[in-house]
């Protein structure tokens, strides 16, 4: 019988955090090497437990987007919701949507200047078509306990209502076999998550709705609190400051053409490359003030760096998250096969 490779992060706690239900995620080369489905590898993988969990396929070969606009190697292509060795064929499951490569697509979406230049070979995957979506807005999937939403960046158990966070840098590091931070989002990413970029059939969000320079949370102070204390599994800040200074030194400047986030405001501040200071709203300066990103910060002379001494000072030179702890991933994921 033929077998399917899985990777598994299980329920339970790590250091300080608790992990709501166990994710699962599973690398599109090998669903095509067995052969099989989307819905066949999900269905191979639901059966392997009884406890919720969140399944995602990643293909390693397609390019993504952060939140910020930063562009990255790697997007999850299909997501599902499983329960009691299942998935709900039609709530539990989601697709994301190619985004063909089009002039008029980077005029309205100018983040996606990076594609030619950085990931001219490869497919855009974001979210899903709203046209096919069952559940309305959400980006969602549900079976029994288990909820993926906001396309595999968040899960849930629906009956504890605990959830962790789960942005796609750190993703990528699952499926390399990489380095991982867990911990508490806190205030910094809290605040970060609401600024982002503008996309149509985003993970997001389904249309355009925020420019970029705008904050989708628009609710003053009180974003750094959204967030702050749900778990978070993220890449290390090395790598995070790797993928941001690639796209500033192709041309990306805060407030223009990415997302002026925190961290991505801090990088360009030691690389003194320009920022879009201008095109940042009223309503995301306070918000990026609340967490002591204000007028005075923003005035301030950084020292430069090389792109090279940022990464090496990132845990240093980045901030966000709280009570994180570093993990080999191989250390806390289970590399498993199912049966198919």
């Amino acid at each position: 019988m033929a077998k399917l490779k899985y990777k598994l992060l299980p329920e339970g706690t790590l250091g300080k955090i608790h992990i709501p239900i166990d994710i699962v995620y599973i690398n599109f080369r090998d669903v095509k090497q067995a052969g099989l489905t989307p819905h066949e590898a999900f269905e191979a993988v639901a059966k392997t437990s009884g406890d919720p969990m969140g399944i995602n396929i990643f293909d390693p070969d397609a390019a993504g987007t952060t939140s910020d606009g930063v562009m990255v190697e790697g997007a999850v292509r299909f997501m599902a919701a499983a329960d009691r060795g299942k998935f709900n064929k039609e709530f539990g499951f989601l697709e994301a949507m190619e985004m063909p490569y089009s002039d008029q697509l980077v005029k309205d979406e100018p983040h996606l200047f990076q594609w030619q230049k950085s990931f001219a070979n490869r497919k855009l995957f974001r979210g899903p078509d709203v046209t096919k979506k069952i559940i309305p807005v959400h980006n969602a999937c549900v079976t029994g306990r288990a909820c993926n939403q906001n396309c595999s960046t968040e899960m849930a158990n629906m009956v504890t209502m605990e959830e962790i966070m789960l942005p796609i840098l750190g993703q990528q590091e699952i499926i390399n076999n990489g380095n991982v931070m867990i911990g508490h989002t806190g205030q910094i990413i809290s605040v970060g998550v609401g600024i982002n970029v503008p996309e149509l059939s985003g993970r997001l969000f389904p249309t355009r709705q925020f420019r970029i320079g705008d904050t989708a949370h628009s609710c003053g102070e009180r974003s750094k609190h959204l967030k702050e204390d749900i778990p978070c599994l993220v890449c290390e800040k090395k790598t995070l400051a790797k993928n941001i200074i690639r796209c500033i030194l192709t041309g990306g400047i805060p407030g223009r053409n990415m997302a002026p986030a925190p961290a991505v405001l801090t990088v360009a501040k030691y690389l003194n490359s320009d920022i879009d200071y201008s095109n940042i709203t009223d309503a995301a300066y306070v918000e990026l003030a609340s967490v002591g990103f204000d007028k005075q910060w923003m005035d301030k002379k950084f020292e430069k760096l090389s792109p090279e001494e940022i990464m090496e000072r990132a845990d240093e030179l980045i901030p966000g998250m709280t009570d994180a702890q570093k993990y080999r991933v191989c250390d806390i994921v289970k590399e498993l096969e199912a049966e198919v």
